[in-house]
């Protein structure tokens, strides 16, 4: 799911700016429509919002007609570099494996607009993208720009081009899978460094609780559900406490691009991370401590957000501590 209100770096717009250039395109015209001037993305401490950068992208698909692998053209221009801190973490990490796990959980720090999760069955290897959030006319670039840039990063995590098995498009269904040979997964990356990547993933972890932040009516709500998460009050309690209708809650929610029901999976997706990895709690405490009955309901949960149970996940987070699940 896009995080449309979080901000994000003006790096990938430039590129995409780029790519209209080298098509004849005008910057004025490929940033039509989202406020946003060459001025701005030229400065640093700028930001962009992901419906500003989608627009972009369907004024660049609107002039061209949507050639043929313009896709895969726009997802090469996207290097390590592109992605600032979020980039250290991943080729400072000691493997593949590792640095994908740091860049899934930090997805929101890179200008992805598809979701990502990793499929491990041993002798295969998935990373599996799709795009559900994406209009149709606009997906097809989307997953081929993602997984083109998830290619080039590879080849600069390993300093040199690695074989990846396949790569499969299915449109016009949303998804897309990567296949990475798993006996590169726990290589060596040449430049690997314990220190480095222990303040990177610091910077990472800060960073995106600053840009997850909410203001507004949603971080109102956020702020109220927080403080009770053992016990988690519906709609119409939140709206209560907040001197509202639950009917002008849910709009004035969606008004800010989210949902009730999304803001409480949001905060019980991060704080569950939070206990299984840092915390080291056990599974039931956890499930407790987000107000789930039952353990089977929270893991049920847990998969639907990263694919995995919750003790996968904290086995994968915490194996080079071989801290045992509980």
């Amino acid at each position: 799911m896009v995080r449309w209100d979080v901000e994000r770096s003006p790096m990938s717009v430039q590129l995409l700016v780029g790519l209209g250039a080298d098509r004849g395109l005008p910057a004025r015209v490929c940033l039509k429509s989202t406020g946003l001037t060459e001025e701005h993305l030229r400065d640093t401490g700028a930001a962009v919002s992901a419906r500003q950068e989608l627009t972009v992208i369907e004024n660049l698909l609107g002039e061209l007609g949507d050639p043929p692998g313009l896709g895969l053209e726009a997802g090469i221009r996207y290097h390590l570099t592109t992605y600032g801190i979020w980039g250290f973490a991943m080729i400072s990490s000691p493997t593949w494996r590792s640095a994908i796990d740091i860049g899934l959980r930090y997805l929101d720090l890179t200008f992805a607009f598809t979701r990502i999760v990793a499929r491990d069955r041993g002798a295969e290897f998935h990373l599996v993208l799709d795009a559900p959030d994406i209009p149709l006319s606009l997906r097809r670039f989307v997953i081929e720009r993602d997984s083109a840039a998830i290619q080039t990063i590879q080849h600069e995590l390993f300093a040199s081009p690695i074989h990846i098995r396949e790569i499969s498009y299915t449109f016009p269904a949303p998804e897309c899978a990567v296949g990475i040979p798993p006996e590169i997964l726990d290589l060596p990356l040449p430049q690997a460094n314990e220190h480095t990547t222990a303040i990177a993933r610091e910077q990472c972890r800060q960073l995106l609780a600053s840009r997850h932040a909410r203001t507004g009516v949603a971080g109102q709500v956020r702020d109220y559900l927080l403080a009770r998460t053992a016990a988690p009050p519906d709609a119409e309690q939140v709206a209560a406490a907040l001197h509202m209708s639950e009917r002008t809650l849910r709009r004035r929610l969606a008004a800010e691009d989210v949902s009730f029901r999304g803001l409480l999976d949001e905060i019980r997706e991060q704080l569950a991370e939070e206990f299984l990895v840092t915390g080291r709690m056990p599974v039931a405490e956890v499930a407790q401590r987000l107000g789930y009955t039952e353990v089977s309901s929270f893991s049920q949960a847990f998969r639907r957000w990263k694919s995995v149970g919750p003790r996968e996940f904290r086995a994968r987070h915490l194996a080079p501590h071989r801290v045992p699940a509980a």
